[in-house]
């Protein structure tokens, strides 16, 4: 009896357990779909992984995940108590174990470029600028392959790129643009879209270079000439500073380069070169960066139509692109929850175009100092050191507009995210309008002065133009001036000043130019800082040669007005004249590069 009795209970388990197996079974599919959503899955095997990382993520088995989360409330731990060199080391140890976990990949980066860097004094730029390059190559080069969809990581690398290195939150900010500019811009300092399409076609490997037999005969040229040029990567590299820096090399590479001269093979092979550099160095596709040159690339006032190039040396620029690569990437999944993550992305590339408007034209030149000897004496001996200077770039207005419009349709029914992202389109309306109306482009202005009105009716947007874009200059010098606002007023008014002299309107524009001078005077003595030159303007000399050049450059201003002015400036101030003739001289010349001439 007790024996028929077991029998039963058994059996009833054994029913009731096959049970709970099946249920269990029906559930299986859903949860494999939730650990690939949230990226759990760790048994596809690694492309491209070096040897220990391969060994490491399958040698401990089921007990990695458990050492990973013991390491990472050790790192975490770390950098609470501040101790970010020790979290940097637990860090790397955790991308070997699970290089698909994207947090520790962003935490390690952003420990590099913002925890580490700022450790290192303000005096020691170079210590401090390679942890910050440490912390965004960690990301492109291998957080990213290793998570290739992972929006997270491309939103924590455009904001180094747009925060770290384009704004100005760190005392070496200018250093860091700097050395950017310095390292890209012979890549990309003077590339026009088209070099971007021609790109596109241009070969991807070295093999494939060589089946072109005049690209064959080319490169055994230059390897004959001087040792220096190999085959691939080093051999490219060894080209792009050969036209960089001739006089590195030995004098026949140079003979090469000039037997080449305005060749189709030459030009061929520089754009090879420089695609292959961005493939390979910079992890940039060609075709979607000619992809942002047409959706965000300046507008051409005299003919929309012709796609002009984004400046590529900009570190906006570069957060622009990551941040938009992010998104079309994630962009494919249908119906998907627009998370926190996607909105910041979304952000940064609204604050890239922003900011592009507000200073997206770079300039580097040459400040002459004395610098202070270890004695506390001043040295009678000058130095010289390279400074930047970023100012507007009005054309880059309709690219945010259109972004704008197009973010607040995204999102929606998000009365939150609507309000706060409406907030900083009406700021931004008001403060283009102002810069439109200052450059004397009144038609823009009064454009742009409409889209304010009817997408934000209120009283104060009711008054005419002159006396809206007068109250808000008024408002701006009271309470909000900053860097990139005197940056903007100063050159409008400069321009200004050269648009009134041509037309002798004498008066206003000496006017015109001592306030420009004032507004500088204003802005140096209150924020100005002599011991970092974080947030310094250029001198003022240096502001009238970038904004006469800015002026004669313009296409909303008629030849014949430009040519009024240099001949009364000619005439009436041949000393200013002969300095700005000089300095435009040299600029076409090419002595004046698009990447920043070496530290003296």
């Amino acid at each position: 009896m007790n024996r028929f009795r077991d029998t039963i209970i058994c059996s009833v388990c054994v029913l009731i357990a096959a049970g709970f197996f099946f249920v269990a079974g029906r559930q299986l599919d859903a949860i494999n779909a939730q650990r690939h959503d949230m990226k759990l899955i760790i048994n596809q095997p690694l492309e491209n992984a070096p040897p220990s990382l391969a060994f490491a993520t399958v040698a401990m088995g089921a007990f990695r995940g458990l050492v990973v989360d013991i390491l990472w409330m050790r790192a975490d731990k770390l950098k609470d108590e501040g101790k970010f060199f020790d979290a940097k080391q637990l860090a790397e140890w955790i991308s070997i174990l699970q290089p698909r976990f994207a947090t520790v990949w962003e935490f390690h980066a952003w420990n590099m470029a913002y925890n580490i860097s700022v450790a290192i004094p303000a005096s020691q730029p170079a210590q401090r600028w390679q942890w910050v390059r440490n912390g965004y190559e960690l990301l492109r080069d291998k957080g990213i392959p290793y998570n290739p969809k992972a929006l997270l990581l491309y939103r924590e690398l455009a904001r180094i790129f747009q925060h770290k290195i384009g704004a100005i939150s760190d005392d070496a900010h200018k250093y860091y643009k700097i050395q950017f500019a310095r390292e890209i811009g012979p890549i990309v300092g003077r590339a026009t879209d088209e070099d971007f399409v021609r790109a596109m076609t241009a070969p991807t490997t070295w093999d494939a270079l060589l089946l072109d037999p005049n690209m064959a005969e080319f490169t055994e040229s230059l390897q004959e000439a001087d040792p220096a040029f190999t085959e691939g990567e080093a051999f490219v590299k060894s080209y792009m500073a050969l036209r960089e820096n001739p006089a590195r090399f030995a004098p026949d590479a140079n003979s090469v380069i000039e037997d080449y001269m305005r060749s189709e093979t030459l030009y061929s092979f520089g754009v090879f070169a420089r695609a292959y550099l961005l493939k390979k160095i910079w992890k940039m596709d060609v075709g979607f960066m000619h992809e942002m040159n047409v959706k965000f690339g300046p507008i051409n006032f005299e003919d929309p139509n012709i796609v002009l190039s984004l400046d590529w040396r900009h570190p906006d620029v570069h957060a622009l692109y990551w941040a938009s690569l992010g998104l079309k990437l994630g962009a494919d999944e249908e119906g998907r929850e627009l998370s926190s993550t996607e909105v910041n992305t979304d952000r940064i590339i609204i604050h890239s175009l922003q900011n592009l408007f507000r200073y997206g034209k770079i300039h580097f030149y040459t400040v002459q100092y004395y610098p202070t000897l270890e004695d506390g004496t001043e040295s009678t001996e000058p130095r010289y050191m390279t400074d930047a200077f970023l100012r507007p770039d009005l054309r880059m207005f309709d690219r945010y507009n259109d972004a704008a419009k197009a973010l607040l349709k995204k999102y929606e029914g998000d009365d939150g995210r609507v309000d706060s992202l409406g907030t900083g389109y009406r700021n931004m309306l008001k403060n283009a309008i102002l810069s439109f109306y200052q450059a004397r482009l009144t038609g823009q202005a009064a454009r742009i002065y409409k889209i304010l009105q009817d997408t934000f009716p209120r009283p104060e947007f009711t008054v005419p133009l002159e006396e809206f874009a007068r109250n808000r200059f008024l408002e701006e010098i009271r309470e909000t001036f900053g860097i990139h606002d005197a940056r903007e007023q100063i050159e409008s008014l400069l321009k200004e000043s050269y648009y009134l002299f041509a037309i002798h309107s004498d008066d206003e524009a000496y006017g015109r130019q001592e306030l420009a001078t004032q507004l500088h005077d204003f802005y140096m003595a209150e924020y100005g800082d002599e011991e970092t030159r974080r947030v310094d303007l250029p001198p003022m000399t240096e502001l009238h040669l970038l904004s006469m050049q800015s002026f004669l450059e313009d296409q909303n201003y008629p030849p014949y007005l430009k040519e009024n002015y240099l001949a009364r400036m000619k005439l009436q101030q041949p000393e200013a004249f002969e300095v700005f003739q000089q300095w435009m001289e040299e600029q076409q010349a090419g002595k004046i590069s698009s990447t920043p001439p070496p530290e003296k």
